[in-house]
């Protein structure tokens, strides 16, 4: 289903250069409880995407075809890929971050944080050396929707790094009510995570902060990066010129790497998590609540 009415929102010349003016977007798939995590993997021209509430994740094909992909998935909610091609997920039911290995079977890369459960792992990314960075919000302990309500064993919400050689875990930043999404920019100097706290409480502002990282990979001072204006960030992901493109309750907002929010493309409904994919790699495929809908853009994405 093609979506007909006026999608682009122009706040700065610049993003013109980024979107194809005569796309449409379009309704790829309909029908699901909340969708998130979608993840394009190039080598099987494919893309995998959770419906969280019904323990499901989806498959589709790059000619349309639409499958299921693992039934009782654990409530898994953020994927990505590894460098790889592993798929990595964040499992809501059993509170870990896992690996998908080439005969099927997963693997726990985490689970607990100083002999205490995590919370609900909810998004994932790896950098270039293989390290894993995931965050660990309480919304799938929260009831019975998204998993299993729970008292969250952790003191805080954290941001956890996986070391690719050790496999330890270790809390590189504490101080969010909700970490959400989270994107590294193109050369990995910075790490940008998004505070989805509002969802619960009006007074969390919906931003977007950007962590600098020294030669050592550490956090080195923060700052905030974008506000969203309409609902709270969630998902989000950095194309190969650095800008950002984040999930909102309108559709998604594109910003510059200087900060300034270049336009919107606006989806009829509340956007979750996006991602880039696609044969030539040009099309974000955008997962919002019930539905996955795809645009063709003039941007890739940074890996």
């Amino acid at each position: 289903m093609i979506i007909p009415d006026e999608i682009y929102q122009f706040e700065d010349s610049r993003f013109r250069a980024l979107i194809q003016p005569n796309a449409q977007l379009k309704r790829l798939a309909t029908g699901f409880e909340w969708t998130e995590g979608p993840v394009w993997f190039a080598a099987h021209q494919l893309l995998l995407f959770s419906d969280i509430p019904s323990e499901r994740i989806m498959r589709l094909t790059s000619d349309g075809q639409l499958s299921v992909f693992r039934c009782a998935s654990d409530f898994t909610n953020g994927n990505t890929s590894d460098r790889i091609g592993r798929l990595l997920s964040c499992q809501h039911g059993t509170r870990s971050v896992t690996r998908t290995e080439p005969d099927g079977s997963r693997t726990v890369i985490a689970d607990q944080f100083q002999g205490k459960r995590l919370n609900s792992p909810n998004d994932v990314v790896v950098q270039s050396n293989g390290a894993i960075w995931f965050t660990d919000p309480t919304y799938g302990i929260l009831s019975d929707y998204e998993g299993y309500q729970a008292d969250p064993e952790q003191e805080t919400h954290n941001v956890f790094r996986v070391d690719p050689d050790t496999g330890n875990l270790e809390a590189m930043i504490s101080d969010f009510v909700q970490p959400n999404g989270l994107a590294f920019s193109p050369d990995e100097r910075i790490l940008y995570v998004a505070e989805s706290g509002s969802s619960h409480d009006p007074d969390v502002p919906s931003i977007i902060r950007a962590f600098n990282l020294d030669d050592g990979g550490r956090i080195a001072g923060d700052r905030v990066f974008a506000t969203i204006d309409c609902g709270l960030p969630d998902g989000m992901r950095v194309d190969f010129q650095g800008n950002l493109w984040s999930s909102a309750a309108d559709g998604i907002h594109c910003f510059h790497p200087d900060g300034t929010r270049l336009g919107k493309i606006l989806v009829p409904e509340v956007v979750a998590n996006l991602c880039f994919g696609g044969p030539k790699g040009n099309r974000l495929y955008i997962t919002a609540t019930t539905s996955l809908y795809s645009i063709a853009v003039s941007t890739k994405s940074a890996i």
